[in-house]
This record gives C-alpha cells, structure tokens and sequence, in this order.
C-alpha cells in the first residue's frame, strides 16, 4: 500500500498521484442503476485504496476525456487545494442557497481510507441519496463550503483540505453515518497523542471529491 504518512513530504507526494490520477465521466448523468453501480466501482477502485498498482494500472491507460491539471489553491480558502476533474455548465451557488452534492471522503492520514461516500447511503429503492446543506451555513467544514461555492452544478472537484479547515468537532457535517466510521475518523483527527506530538497540522488533511448536482435558492 502507499502510506501516507503525518508530514510535509508524504503531503506531496499524495497531490502528486492524485493530480496524476485520471478519472473520465466519473459523475456523468443521466445514469441507469446499473450504469451508477459500474460508475461507483470505477471510482473505488482508483481512489479508495491508492496502491501502487492501482496508480501505475490507471496512468498507464490515461482517459482522453479526463481533465487533467494541476491543482490550484482556492482563494481566501485557508488553503484548500483544487483539482477540476470535470467542469459545470450550471449556475454557480451563493450564500444561502441550498446545495446538493455527491461525494467522496477521505483521509490521508489512514492510507486514503474512505471514510464515507453518498453512494453509500441508499433510499427505498436503492438509489444513492446526496448530502444537502444549505451554503454558508456554518454546519459543514469550510473547505467542502470553499470548495462548493466557486463550482458550477455539473462539476466535478477534488479538493485538499487542510486541518484548519476540515473538522474541528465531532458535530460537523458530513458526518459517517457509520458509528465505527464515525469513531475512527474522529480518533485519528483528534488523537491527544500525536496532537501532543505536533502532528496536529497533518492529522485531520481530507481528500474530497465532490460533484455539485444542484442548487436551490
């Protein structure tokens, strides 16, 4: 497995094979059931557990469609880092509006273990249910809140976001609905003993991949 380590270099090195790690249509709609299950396998598999042979296996076969750049610093962020795997064509949300979205949500301090992913959380039928928030609300982390607010419905981003601007308590959203999930999220961010150890400005970095679905004003 590639371990990610808590400090500046092992930081580094996760950007480098994320911005290398191409992922085409990953959100593209409309989808049938079946069309969203391959879709979600598809997205695990290249993100979830980041293995060298996962990495060499997707850059070997690069996507043609896949947008693929450098990640850039969102402004007056905190310092979340962005990295535009598909562009919006839809409107872009403002402060108070309500916003759905789908996600991804690791954590570079356990390997890039997923933590929690909308496409987990069925309804009656079956179909994956999206995180709504209303933007500006304070409730969710900042950095999903910088993320989101620049973005254009139909986009698709990957953030980098720094403990400063991830979580700061167990009652921020999104939380795993998981209560294993729930408390090995929290006890690794929040650990007194690295924190002691000033592993603080490592410990809590998320990986997000978000894809803003819509808005309501």
């Amino acid at each position: 497995m590639l371990a990610v380590h808590c400090n500046a270099s092992a930081l580094s090195l996760t950007l480098h094979c994320l911005r290398r790690t191409p992922i085409s249509a990953t959100f593209a709609q409309p989808l049938s059931s079946s069309a969203a299950s391959t879709r979600r396998a598809l997205l695990v598999s290249s993100i979830a557990t980041p293995s060298f042979s996962t990495l060499n296996l997707i850059l070997s076969a690069p996507s043609k469609s896949a947008i693929i750049t450098d990640f850039f610093d969102l402004p007056d962020s905190g310092g979340v880092k962005a990295l535009d795997l598909r562009a919006g064509t839809g409107p872009t949300p403002v402060d108070g509006d309500q916003v759905a979205i789908h996600y991804y949500g690791r954590l570079a301090a356990k390997q890039g273990w997923r933590f929690d992913s909308t496409y987990d959380h069925k309804d009656s039928t079956g179909e994956p249910i999206p995180f709504i928030f209303t933007l500006g609300s304070g409730k969710v982390i900042s950095g999903i809140e910088s993320a989101v607010r620049s973005m254009k419905v139909g986009g698709t981003r990957r953030v980098i976001i720094p403990p400063s601007q991830g979580y700061h308590n167990t009652s921020q959203e999104p939380i795993p609905p998981n209560f294993f999930d729930r408390q090995r999220l929290f006890t690794t961010i929040f650990n007194p003993t690295r924190l002691a150890n000033g592993e603080g400005s490592t410990l809590g970095t998320l990986i997000f991949d978000i894809e803003l679905l819509s808005i309501r004003h």
